[in-house]
């Protein structure tokens, strides 16, 4: 079998998001939505509209995101359009909440190890390709955020990221925190449910990962770390689990002072097991080659 590919830039500009994507040779078509993280309110480590500006108007994407299932600046509609607003989104995109109506979209995972179905935003029927625009961080809970937590917890309703970290328990928020499951558990249901969006638009989704800003917190942090590591770079594929593969492998490789911080948290939350678990169910692969376009 092939090795996927993952295309490499050291260069960190708006207009080389562009010229990764144009190297992978993916024409996305149709109705495209651009998954973007909003950044909490507070956080100071997301990646700005400003930056992802020309990749998005190249595509003529749409901005999608959905609520979360926490309390804070992003957990009701209402208050989710405000921190957009605020974080000034609505004013380069047309922006669509995809779990606004409070309606899921369910799709089956008849593979899935921990979980059966996701439970996605309603509007996210109304895409035929997705462009999933993926701050690479730590992360307090997963251990890092990739292509693969953006797949699972990104496109899962206020309802689904309930579901998904509770290993299936309650689609309720209000009673998530009260049982958490192990830590494997909630990591392998991540996989499966990254499994059903993949599948849902494969040949017709392309991940870009950006390796800046990279702090051990997430950009769900209202008060995050600040990044402990230097920028390395962006890179593309249309295979999820091979790009985190190859993000995590450039932190090891970096020689940077910061790798232990960093490696530290992912290491205690068993992060990278997101990246063995997702390649057992068969829809991507840990075999890559890296591709330089500098």
């Amino acid at each position: 079998m092939a090795k996927s590919k993952v295309y490499f830039t050291k260069t960190l500009t708006p207009e080389r998001v562009i010229d990764i994507y144009r190297a992978l040779g993916v024409e996305l078509k149709g109705n495209i939505g651009c998954k973007v993280h909003s950044g909490e309110d507070g956080n100071q480590n997301f990646l700005r509209p400003e930056f992802l500006k020309p990749m998005i108007d190249y595509v003529n994407g749409t901005v999608i995101e959905c609520n979360t299932a926490y309390e804070g600046a992003r957990n009701t509609s209402e208050k989710h359009k405000r921190l957009f607003e605020k974080h000034g989104w609505y004013k380069y995109f047309p922006v669509d909440l995809m779990d606004e109506d409070d309606e899921d979209e369910v799709i089956d995972i008849p593979n899935g190890k921990i979980i059966k179905k996701d439970y996605v935003g309603g509007h996210l029927k109304r895409y035929d390709s997705i462009l999933l625009l993926s701050h690479f961080k730590g992360h307090p809970m997963g251990g890092y955020g990739g292509a693969l937590k953006q797949l699972s917890i990104g496109f899962a309703s206020s309802r689904g990221k309930s579901y998904i970290h509770s290993a299936g328990r309650t689609l309720d928020q209000y009673n998530l925190w009260n049982d958490l499951p192990a830590q494997n558990s909630f990591l392998e249901a991540m996989a499966d449910a990254a499994s059903a969006v993949h599948n849902k638009f494969k040949g017709k989704i392309v991940y870009i990962n950006m390796m800046c800003n990279m702090s051990v917190d997430c950009d769900c942090c209202e008060v995050a770390e600040d990044p402990c590591l230097k920028d390395i770079g962006i890179l593309a594929s249309t295979d999820p689990i091979a790009i985190d593969r190859a993000c995590i492998d450039l932190v090891k490789k970096s020689g940077d002072p910061g790798v232990s911080h960093f490696m530290q948290r992912v290491s205690s939350r068993n992060g990278e097991h997101t990246i063995e678990a997702a390649e057992k169910l068969g829809f991507g692969s840990t075999d890559y080659e890296l591709i330089s376009i500098d």
